[in-house]
């Protein structure tokens, strides 16, 4: 069954988050590594910018050695977070070149407005992660290593904006549909289901049947790229749903 890549879902998480852990290795306690909460925004080969201040303990240990690792987990999470996106980012951390200054200053206030009322502190600079390697874990037993190249080619999913209106909408409105998708499209007797995941491929329900706890994935009719695709393929499903029951 189609679904999008690791390297799509992580490229997707660091575009839907907006913070993140920056783990440097320490001055202080050398080879340990140093743990930051980190604002971050992303360039468009998915590499994370970010604005520090030279007084921070974290840009002192990437000035002094540039190997950190970024983990972003998927935000605002209901249950298990275990259950939950997650994915880390190696690399080495760099200082922005002048060239780019303009690109990267635009991009992270696009993200970070507040940042605008420091941006121009004598202190504070731009910095970029260099990835070398990705590891996503999209919940239990899904998890590998992604490539730097596959992570820099792939490209958020274009309903990641829009995800949580869509998941939101249809277990409140429409539980007894995703029930009819799930028993019909699906071949799944379940007492009830609720949309946990939707991508342009596709969407994932969490079942209850009986004292039963599991998931399965159903493909939409044809890839969709904004709500009004996804709200389209969705009603059209629910059509073939009740003719098949």
């Amino acid at each position: 069954m189609p679904e999008p890549t690791y390297a799509e879902r992580a490229r997707t998480l660091l575009d839907v988050a907006r913070f993140g852990t920056l783990a440097s290795v320490s001055r202080k306690h050398p080879g340990h590594p140093f743990a930051s909460l980190m604002p971050y925004a992303v360039d468009a080969s998915g590499r994370p910018l970010f604005l520090v201040s030279s007084m921070a303990m974290h840009t002192r240990n990437i000035a002094a050695d540039p190997r950190a690792s970024l983990f972003v987990t998927q935000p605002e999470v209901a249950g298990d977070p275990l259950a939950h996106a997650r994915v880390t980012l190696m690399g080495e951390v760099r200082p922005v070149a002048t060239a780019d200054l303009d690109d990267v200053r635009a991009t992270y206030l696009a993200r970070h407005d507040n940042a605008s009322y420091w941006v121009e502190f004598d202190d504070f600079r731009f910095w970029r992660l260099d990835v070398i390697d990705v590891y996503y874990v999209g919940g239990f037993g899904a998890m590998d290593w992604v490539t730097a190249e596959d992570y820099g080619a792939a490209r958020p999913d274009p309903l990641a904006d829009v995800a949580p209106g869509i998941m939101e909408h249809m277990n409140r409105d429409h539980p007894d549909a995703l029930v009819l998708y799930a028993r019909a499209l699906a071949g799944e007797p379940a007492d009830e289901a609720t949309m946990v995941a939707v991508d342009r491929l596709g969407f994932k329900l969490r079942l209850r049947t009986g004292d039963r706890r599991h998931s399965v994935r159903i493909t939409f009719p044809v890839e969709v790229a904004t709500a009004a695709d996804a709200r389209a393929s969705l009603i059209a499903m629910l059509r073939d749903a009740r003719a098949r029951a």
